[in-house]
């Protein structure tokens, strides 16, 4: 059994592959590096034979999209702690075993994710993660480095060992174990916010998220989907509702999920008065499907909720904060006052 898998998901990614692969390979030498390839149609499996015949290959039948296609890659691999990292991702000297050593210390910690700056401009915070993710009393996801489109510079404002409330699937730490018993990314959600919804449930479950700076690394993002993309609006919006319907519990659900619906709403027309009426239906279009999938995440709610170990869990911000940065102007982490977050 290894100690560590870096475990990276390719379809169709030989350029990015080929720029990013050498400094896994460079940069990792007390762990498995393995590519879980989703059907690729490019040559990017006989490229990765040929030029770096160290790495492990797990060939998926189909493409399988983020969720499931990690899901069944890790049920072939046997390791302590599993690393999700992006293709996009550069590494840099000794990011493996600062967090390690931290969650070999602590049981208690169940998953982690490093410093994530931008490749494009590596003095700035990457959209992805940043300093680590949190969440406000609606739903809404931000970071410490980056709240909505602002992103800080790295000044080294966030640096040190601290306790977040979602690590990034961009490099995500995660204990092999751990990740198996709560059922693995939920494949429903297809790609976004699933590790979200991974940390969410190990929170429930007593478990601790972290994030540790002596660990950076570089993220090029919008592989995938670019945030001009309709589809990637669509899956965050109908991500997020499937979020909050099996992970909420700090109070009146029904009541936070029709308030979240109005918030919706008023992004869509947001779109629209901003003459981007794809992003608007897009809005819409999540809606119509997360009302289609209600009862069968309702059921998952019911079952996760049955087993919830903490009900108070550390790290929710106890406010709004698309009002404190829309409103009144707050577009730093450090704007938001640490009274207002659950410990």
């Amino acid at each position: 059994m290894d100690k560590v898998a870096v475990v990276i998901l390719n379809w169709n990614g030989k350029e990015i592959i080929d720029t990013f692969l050498p400094s896994v390979i460079e940069h990792s030498q007390n762990a498995t590096i393995y590519v879980a390839d989703n059907a690729s149609t490019d040559d990017s499996v006989s490229f990765i034979q040929q030029n770096y015949p160290s790495v492990k290959l797990i060939l998926n039948d189909i493409n399988h999209g983020y969720a499931n296609g990690y899901n069944t890659a890790l049920k072939q691999i046997k390791a302590e702690y599993y690393i999700l990292l992006n293709s996009d991702v550069e590494v840099t000297r000794n990011w493996i075993d600062p967090i390690i050593q931290i969650m070999d210390e602590d049981r208690s910690i169940a998953a982690s994710q490093p410093k994530i700056l931008s490749y494009k401009a590596k003095d700035q915070f990457e959209y992805a993660g940043a300093a680590g993710g949190f969440i406000d009393k609606d739903g809404f996801m931000f970071c410490r480095g980056r709240m909505f489109d602002h992103y800080e510079n790295d000044h080294g404002q966030y640096d040190g060992v601290a306790e977040i409330f979602w690590a990034t699937g961009a490099c995500l730490f995660i204990r092999a174990e751990l990740f198996h018993d709560i059922g693995g990314l939920d494949e429903d959600f297809f790609a976004h916010m699933e590790e979200i919804d991974v940390c969410w449930r190990l929170k429930n479950q007593g478990n601790k998220i972290y994030f540790n700076s002596n660990s950076v690394v570089y993220h090029l993002g919008g592989g995938t989907l670019s945030n001009t993309n309709p589809q990637k609006t669509y899956l965050n919006f109908r991500n997020n509702l499937y979020l909050l319907t099996k992970n909420y519990n700090q109070g009146n659900f029904v009541l936070k999920l029709f308030y979240r619906l109005i918030l919706d709403g008023i992004a869509g027309l947001k779109f629209m008065f901003d003459l981007h009426p794809r992003h608007s239906f897009a809005v819409l279009h999540a809606h119509f499907s997360f009302y289609r999938r209600f009862p069968k995440f309702y059921r998952k709610r019911i079952s996760i909720q049955k087993n919830v170990k903490q009900k108070h869990v550390s790290g929710l911000y106890k406010k709004s904060v698309v009002f404190e940065y829309f409103l009144f102007g707050k577009k730093n982490f450090s704007d938001l006052k640490p009274e207002d977050f659950t410990i």
